[in-house]
C-alpha cells in the first residue's frame, strides 16, 4: 500500500475544486451539487461548505445524494440506499461528485438516475481521484488528483466520517 493523498492534500484538492466550480459557473446561481453515495455524498457536502464559505449564497447551495445501485449494469442484488434530492433539477447546473473515477460505469448510472429526478441544464463531474482505464467515454470536469494505475491495483479513499481516517491509498 502507498498513500497518495493525506488529510491536508485532500483538503487542498477540495478547496481548489470548489474554486474551479464557482469560476466555471461564474458564481453559484443555478448551481447544485449531487454526491454519489457513499463517499461522493460526503465530498459533495465538503465542497458545498467550502463554496458557501467564500461565496455566501443567500438561499444556500442545493445539495443532494444519489444512489445508483439500481442503475448499474453490474448490480448483483446489492442493497440500495435512499436518494435525497429535494430541489428541482430543471435548468440547474448539476455537479455530480464522486470519490474515484475508474471505468465510468458509476457515472453513467448516476446520469441515468439523475434524469429520473428531472432535467438539468448541464451536468458536470467532480472527482477526488481520476485513475484512468475508462471503459466508457466519460471524463471528469474537476479532478483532485490524476493517478495513472493498472487494472490490478485498487484505489481506496478513506474519509473520517466513515473510515475514521483521511487518506487516499493505492493497493496492488
Amino acid at each position: 500500500m502507498k498513500i497518495l493523498m493525506d488529510e491536508k492534500e485532500i483538503d487542498r484538492a477540495l478547496t481548489r475544486i470548489a474554486h474551479e466550480i464557482v469560476e466555471r459557473n461564474k458564481g453559484v446561481a443555478g448551481l447544485a451539487l449531487v454526491g454519489i453515495k457513499t463517499r461522493g455524498e460526503i465530498l459533495a457536502k465538503r465542497l458545498a461548505a467550502k463554496i458557501a464559505s467564500f461565496e455566501k449564497p443567500a438561499a444556500g447551495l442545493p445539495l443532494g445524494a444519489l444512489d445508483v445501485t439500481l442503475y448499474r449494469d453490474d448490480a448483483a442484488n446489492k442493497p440500495s440506499q435512499p436518494t435525497q434530492i429535494d430541489f428541482k433539477l430543471e435548468g440547474m447546473h448539476v455537479i455530480l461528485v464522486d470519490d474515484v473515477l475508474y471505468t465510468g460505469r458509476t457515472v453513467r448510472a448516476a446520469m441515468t438516475a439523475l434524469l429520473d429526478y428531472g432535467r438539468p441544464g448541464r451536468i458536470a463531474l467532480a472527482v477526488l481521484v481520476d485513475r484512468g482505464l475508462r471503459e466508457l467515454p466519460i471524463r471528469a470536469d474537476f479532478v483532485g488528483k490524476n493517478v495513472p494505475s493498472s487494472a490490478r491495483e485498487t484505489i481506496k479513499v478513506n474519509l473520517s466520517e466513515i473510515d475514521g481516517r483521511e487518506e487516499v491509498a493505492i493497493h496492488e
